[in-house]
């Protein structure tokens, strides 16, 4: 089943241009593109802090800007012709660390707000979020592709982060929660057809050969 470039892939091809002269110029610094990876995740982890001690604005602005770095990893790996599949595994782990520590820096603010509301709502925008990773990876592991959804890794830092600098947590966590576990739900059904489609045509193999 033929699926359309996502939201994400656009945005790459739109900003190649600036991407490539950026992540050459990396690599000829001698950072590696996993040192990246984990200079992202490391800066991640200081913006979760500064959400966990209530510091919204400058919290989104330090998790801005190390999304940023972490988008040169591929580009620098596409660009010395050596892009792995070790890397690629260490880069999707190191998503999942940095929603995690973004989400955790929430919950602990929430928390100390005595927030409940907050707290329910970071935990659905948590599970929503891992929900729409895992299913990707579960489908992709079986054979089928699963990039579609309204909320993808990219949206969701796109609602995140502006709404964090004006300091509107629990309105980006409430709309995570809603539209992550709405995105991961598209895509349950989006699998569910293509094994449909994967069963009709096994079924009429079966039917030719005999």
């Amino acid at each position: 089943m033929n699926q359309k470039p996502t939201f994400t892939d656009t945005l790459r091809k739109i900003f190649k241009g600036v991407l490539d002269p950026i992540g050459a110029f990396l690599n000829r610094t001698g950072l590696t593109p996993n040192a990246i990876t984990l200079l992202g995740l490391a800066g991640t982890t200081v913006g979760a802090y500064l959400l966990a001690t209530g510091n919204m604005t400058i919290g989104g602005i330090v998790i801005f800007l190390f999304v940023i770095v972490d988008a040169f990893d591929g580009t620098m790996a596409r660009l010395r012709g050596e892009p792995s599949d070790f890397g690629a595994f260490v880069d999707s782990v190191s998503d999942r660390y940095a929603e995690f520590v973004t989400f955790g820096g929430l919950l602990y603010y929430f928390l100390s707000q005595e927030n409940y509301n907050g707290v329910m709502m970071t935990f659905f925008a948590t599970a929503g979020s891992v929900l729409v990773s895992y299913v990707k990876a579960r489908a992709e592991g079986l054979g089928f592709t699963a990039k579609v959804g309204i909320l993808t890794r990219v949206e969701r830092y796109i609602v995140l982060i502006p709404l964090l600098i004006f300091n509107q947590p629990f309105i980006a966590v409430s709309i995570i929660a809603v539209l992550g576990n709405i995105t991961a739900v598209q895509r349950i059904y989006n699998v569910r057809a293509q094994g449909r489609e994967r069963m009709r045509k096994v079924k009429e193999n079966k039917e030719y050969i005999h």
